[in-house]
């Protein structure tokens, strides 16, 4: 294992170029594609990249502010304090692995956001208490989790289809959420990943000769002070009083109330980052203390800010050049009643390097693989899973959902992509034989 592990990092640190980079590449290769399989032209293919370039701003945003608030929420006394008593239970490099996998696959089950944050927050607070624990594979155990989150609460296609007027509800109804996310297949599927995942990022320890390590020192935050000369002006005495931090955030927290109240738990990323924008404020106690902390936080979102317009050009290509489509149809022919829920997985797989937002994917891929579905007499439901767990199966070496995390971490894509390599082949093949034995 170690020098399959050797080997994987060395084959990603030489050839996975930057997050940006690898956006640009794929950016010239759909286009490239698009011409070649499509019989689209040059102009139109500049005319869809452009037009589509912009259509992920709000999502964008949404990332930013996933990233900027639980690294503030993470930087408060009271988080740390929480986190630390979390990470002391590891006492060893194996058990701190194990520790943080298990973590984020339960914190990405309830929410992909929350499990985005939280699994990269963990994983620096445990390299700061283990010694010799690899850094690099710390944090990508921690993304690893993220490789259920389709599956669970916040996974956009069975939350979808669960929904009244969906947009596919004149062909397959409504489905309801025990057929997917509750389904006995998924759950075996779960289950499973929870206890090969945790035991296999253990058994990816690398060497002690190549085990990278971080100084604890270099992974605390500034700490967040205020030391001024007396008297304080008005402005200044607003900015340190605890009575506003503590005014405002009651008032979210009471919204929150309101809204599980009037609609149950129902997480979505909006909520997810309404409660770590108001818990930030509350646990920091001053408005200058919350503003300093989001002063080092902004720091990370630099990648966030750039490449997701890219990857919006990328699905504007692609679904208006008729390239999702014709991915789609190929695996369709290959298929029966039996195998398609596999071919869809891997469909999606695919799909998803290009189209990397789950909903997206689905707007885009779903009315195909429905039609399939039906006309292949293949459960709708179990098809509508596959192409979710396909479209987060690939996310493993997929730098688009991993900014968040690699910024909170402060390395880059290649640094743990070697790991997230062997995670994506292990658990391709738990999926494919769930999805086609269960």
């Amino acid at each position: 294992m170690k020098r399959v592990i050797r080997f994987s990092n060395s084959l990603m640190e030489r050839w996975l170029p930057d997050p940006f980079l690898f956006v640009v590449i794929l950016t010239l290769v759909v286009f490239a594609l698009g011409i070649g399989l499509t019989g689209s032209t040059p102009v139109e293919m500049v005319a869809f990249w452009g037009e589509g370039f912009w259509a992920l701003l709000a999502f964008s945003m949404q990332m930013v502010l996933v990233l900027v608030t639980g690294f503030v929420l993470a930087s408060s006394p009271i988080f740390k304090k929480g986190l630390g008593s979390l990470a002391s239970v590891a006492k060893s490099p194996g058990s701190a692995i194990i520790w943080v996998t298990l973590i984020s696959l339960a914190a990405s089950w309830i929410n992909w956001g929350f499990g985005l944050v939280i699994g990269a927050l963990f994983a620096k607070e445990l390299a700061k208490r283990v010694q010799g624990v690899d850094y690099r594979l710390l944090i990508a155990s921690a993304y690893s989790g993220f490789l259920i989150w389709h599956a669970g609460f916040s996974g956009s296609t069975p939350l979808s289809i669960a929904t009244e007027g969906h947009p596919l509800v004149d062909k397959i109804g409504i489905i309801p959420t025990s057929e997917t996310i509750f389904a006995g297949y998924n759950l075996i599927i779960i289950l499973a990943l929870i206890v090969i995942l945790p035991l296999l990022n253990r058994l990816m320890m690398p060497a002690k000769e190549d085990t990278v390590t971080v100084d604890p020192a270099v992974l605390e935050e500034d700490e967040v002070a205020v030391t001024m000369a007396e008297p304080l002006t008005p402005a200044e005495k607003l900015e340190n009083s605890w009575i506003l931090s503590m005014v405002i955030g009651v008032l979210g927290l009471a919204f929150l109330t309101y809204y599980f109240v009037q609609n149950g738990f129902a997480l979505n990323l909006d909520l997810v980052n309404f409660l770590f924008l108001f818990l930030g404020i509350l646990f920091h106690g001053t408005p200058r203390r919350y503003l300093n902390a989001v002063q080092n936080a902004v720091k990370g979102a630099g990648g966030i800010i750039i490449q997701f317009p890219f990857y919006a050009g990328i699905m504007g290509m692609m679904t208006a050049s008729g390239l999702t489509l014709m991915m789609s149809d190929m695996f369709v022919s290959i298929s029966t009643d039996v195998t398609f829920p596999l071919f869809a997985f891997l469909s999606a797989g695919i799909v998803n390097f290009f189209v990397p937002s789950g909903g997206g994917q689905w707007a885009v891929q779903g009315p195909i693989m429905m039609d399939a579905a039906i006309a292949l007499d293949a459960s709708t439901a179990k098809v509508a899973m596959a192409v979710a767990w396909g479209d987060a199966w690939t996310n493993m070496i997929q730098p688009f959902w991993a900014l968040p995390a690699l910024a909170i971490a402060g390395l880059k894509a290649k640094d743990i992509m070697g790991f997230c390599l062997i995670v994506l082949f292990v658990s391709g093949i738990v999926i494919g034989l769930g999805l086609v034995l269960i």
